[in-house]
């Protein structure tokens, strides 16, 4: 009996691996990415970055077990680029993950470079740029993974009744112009640039027609820079089964909050009746600006459009802003909470300055800074040294895992603004989120029975100001991972640390493409070597790229304060000084001032801004959502 039940398993067992491997198909996307003019809010023209000479930029879609195939060609000219695609595990394939100087060198003006991986897991992820804080510049779509074995598809609702919304903040300046202002020592607070706008699928006044009676799904991506966003719909209540492509038991909510790079997909029921239509809001989270410019209209309106012949009706006032708390969620797989932790790593957030007078952010006293060799290429090349975590450098905080332990990773807040946390490669349990103002979890007194004993599951989790969280996740997908805070902003000043994954094992799995070495050859990076590009001793560091030397000691916090005010009133009284200086003298001969006159520059016409349209810019494109942009094949 025994040996006819193992020929009748493994038949079986072939036939369901033929069959799962026959639906499976390859989706391409040949992407050139270049300049185009958009103007999403109405306001101000601005170069952006489009893709196949459109913006908004198009969606990658695919069905779990696909294959993509994404040929992004760099047409941009006077920038590098890449793409992450967020949320993605890449399984087998952490050297497609994308950001520069981790997993690849970043595409050069001119340069291709092919991604392909196969994807395994369902959800609502989305992709962007992850060089040098270029994503907010317009190079960021939605990426949807469908599910035909979804536990809610055609009980909860039907495919054709699926909708993708993005929502996001938006600036009339381009980043390579905010960067440098906002790591200055002209900023010494640190202040992050305020946005000019929000929009709804990268446009304002959105209209979604609904049907009376009918449940939709909406996924709901924040693909913004900044501001985290209070969302709701009029008159609809939203029942969660997702959120960051997870699963978890149906949850009804009047108003959630997403943070920049989290997702949440949502069941919408209509009504009945056609004779109104409804609002929808998104609302930044002004909480995280410094200051409120008088002109910043910090809500954006879609609608739900039973009748086009019926009015838009204003959204009503709120009396407050009190949404739904995502770490009640419970799993859908009730995934019980993970066991004692092999390792952990305890991360402090401190926005602090260095010697240069900017601001910048760290993880304890490391900001981040990239290697000469990108991350991966350091691991490939290390041998048995690739499991000493000084290889990797003194800047990119690296920290290496062993294949299948336990890590819990803590995160203490000493600041007092609100961090959304983002793991590369893994999504985490939430395993414990204080209240602000809860101070460090060493002071908390918690312990494991304080635990959620069935946490939610997400890739981007919340930590509130001067508070901390407790994640935890099992080291099972052998790459190279970064961690950090999915501001924008703080990731261009350092709020990074990176998870070197069992590296021995992906020396034995890992191969990296032509293409992505000629990537390298094209910026003149090295390819083998540690942090510094030594490859003849791995453990010199000697010229590897560092942060600006610290401040002197003596530098308190309340002296960094009173120095930048000294700053600002020297800069202010030499403006004085020289707007005196220039102020007609009452007293001086008229043949003085004539003179003068003649000395001046003659000004013709006006001054355009660089982030201005102007005749020599591409030809603005019309703004509409793109879906697709892909051929596939069997």
């Amino acid at each position: 009996m025994p040996s006819l039940l193992g020929r009748l398993v493994l038949p079986v067992a072939w036939t369901t691996t033929f069959l799962g491997l026959s639906t499976a198909k390859t989706v391409t996307y040949d992407f050139n990415i270049s300049w185009v003019t958009s103007n999403p809010d109405g306001a101000f023209d601005r170069p952006t970055i489009g893709i196949n000479n459109q913006w908004p930029i198009p969606h990658i879609e695919a069905d779990v077990g696909d294959t993509v195939v994404v040929r992004a060609t760099n047409l941009l000219g006077n920038q590098s680029t890449s793409l992450h695609f967020h949320g993605l595990y890449q399984n087998g394939t952490t050297q497609m993950d994308g950001p520069s100087q981790v997993s690849q060198c970043a595409i050069a003006p001119g340069s291709s470079f092919t991604y392909s991986f196969t994807i395994n897991q369902p959800g609502t992820y989305w992709y962007h740029s992850h060089h040098n804080g270029q994503y907010p510049d317009g190079l960021r779509g939605p990426l949807i993974v469908r599910d035909p074995d979804s536990p809610f598809l055609n009980t909860y609702y039907k495919q054709e009744n699926e909708r993708v919304l993005t929502v996001s903040d938006w600036y009339h300046d381009q980043i390579s112009d905010l960067l440098p202002a906002f790591i200055s020592k002209s900023n010494p607070t640190g202040a992050e640039p305020v946005p000019n706008a929000a929009l709804w699928n990268d446009t304002q006044n959105l209209k979604v027609p609904v049907q009376p009676n009918t449940t939709y799904l909406f996924r709901v991506i924040n693909v913004g820079a900044f501001a985290g966003q209070y969302i709701w719909f009029e008159g609809h209540n939203m029942t969660i089964i997702e959120v960051d492509g997870v699963y978890h038991q149906p949850a009804e909510a009047d108003m959630i909050y997403l943070s920049a790079a989290q997702r949440c997909s949502f069941l919408v029921t209509t009504k009945s009746e056609t004779s109104s239509n409804y609002a929808f809001v998104a609302s930044m989270d002004t909480s995280l600006f410094d200051t409120l410019p008088d002109d910043l209209n910090y809500n954006v309106t879609g609608w739900l459009v039973y009748d086009d012949a019926q009015p838009l009706p204003d959204p009503a006032l709120v009396d407050e802003l009190n949404n739904f708390d995502d770490f009640t969620l419970l799993p859908y797989d009730n995934q019980t909470l993970l066991g004692t932790p092999d390792k952990v790593v305890e991360l402090d957030v401190i926005m602090d300055n260095l010697g240069d007078g900017a601001n910048y952010a760290f993880f304890n006293n490391i900001t981040y800074k990239s290697p000469k060799v990108p991350t991966l290429y350091t691991v490939l090349s290390a041998g048995e040294q690739a499991t000493n975590p000084t290889v990797y450098g003194s800047y990119t905080h690296s920290f290496v895992l062993e294949r299948d332990e336990i890590v819990q990773i803590r995160v203490n807040n000493l600041d007092t603004g609100r961090h959304p946390f983002h793991l590369h490669g893994h999504n985490f349990q939430a395993v414990y989120r204080s209240a602000e103002d809860a101070g460090t979890y060493e002071d908390s007194g918690i312990s494991e029975a304080d635990f959620s004993p069935m946490p939610m599951r997400r890739d981007t989790f919340v930590l509130f100001p001067t508070g901390f969280i407790v994640l935890r996740f099992r080291a099972n997908n052998p790459g190279v991972w970064l961690f950090h805070c999915h501001i924008e902003w703080h990731v261009s000043s350092g709020l990074i640390a990176t998870f070197v994954e069992a590296p021995l094992d992906i020396q034995k799995t890992i191969s990296i493409p032509q293409e992505h070495l000629d990537a390298c050859a094209a910026d003149k990076i090295p390819t083998a070597g540690n942090a510094a590009g030594n490859t003849v001793n791995f453990l010199d560091l000697t010229g590897e790229p560092k942060s600006p030397d610290p401040l002197p000691d003596g530098f308190t916090t309340r002296g960094k304060v009173a120095l930048a005010f000294s700053c600002l009133s020297g800069i202010l009284g030499v403006i004085v000084v020289v707007w005196y200086g220039l102020a007609p003298d009452a007293a001086a001969p008229a043949w003085a001032e004539q003179r003068i006159a003649e000395t001046e520059p003659q000004v013709v016409g006006s001054a355009v801004r660089s982030s201005e349209a102007t005749a020599t810019e591409p030809e603005v494109i019309t703004v509409t959502t793109v879906a697709g942009g892909g051929h596939s094949k069997a």
